[in-house]
């Protein structure tokens, strides 16, 4: 039982033990989740939901790796991607959901493609980050980062429109 919690949340309830794309799945996963808190609580409530899985995360990413004998970021941790596209949905909300009102299922698809889109990419500083910080949290971080990356390029577009 000591191995099956960090198991569990390290892989979003085993959506990481996807034979194919599990952080695709992952970050699928995580939509009903942002939905569901932003119905409830808005863009801070999936602010607040992206800092508590990125906690449990980062004890749960640790804990598996730990369990598991993993050095680097094993592509079954799908947590990271949660939050990642929790931080990039909450933040989209209280930042420009009042100038750009959108549906919700074009704010989901917009973020799950941006946010797929960097965190498969890892421009820089997201590819020096997962190389470099190690443990439970370099497993969260660089996808945290992917988060930010989408919620950067449309400010600097927003400031220059």
């Amino acid at each position: 039982m000591r191995f099956f919690l960090p198991t569990l949340l390290a892989t979003w309830f085993l959506v990481g033990k996807a034979p194919k794309a599990p952080g695709t799945f992952g970050t699928l996963a995580a939509l009903p989740l942002a939905y569901g808190l932003w119905l409830v609580a808005g863009g801070f409530g999936v602010l607040v939901g992206a800092a508590v899985i990125t906690l449990l995360g980062t004890w749960a990413s640790g804990a598996y790796m730990r369990q598991s004998g993993a050095v680097h970021d094993p592509g079954e941790i799908v947590i990271d991607e949660v939050a990642g596209i929790l931080l990039l949905i909450g933040l989209w909300h209280l930042l420009f959901a009042p100038q750009f009102p959108v549906l919700p299922l074009h704010w989901l698809a917009g973020s799950f493609v941006m946010f797929r889109m960097f965190d498969i990419l890892k421009p820089w500083p997201i590819s020096l980050a997962d190389a470099k910080v190690k443990g439970g949290f370099g497993v969260m971080f660089d996808d945290l980062l992917a988060g930010l990356y989408p919620i950067a390029l449309f400010y600097v577009a927003h400031y220059f429109m």
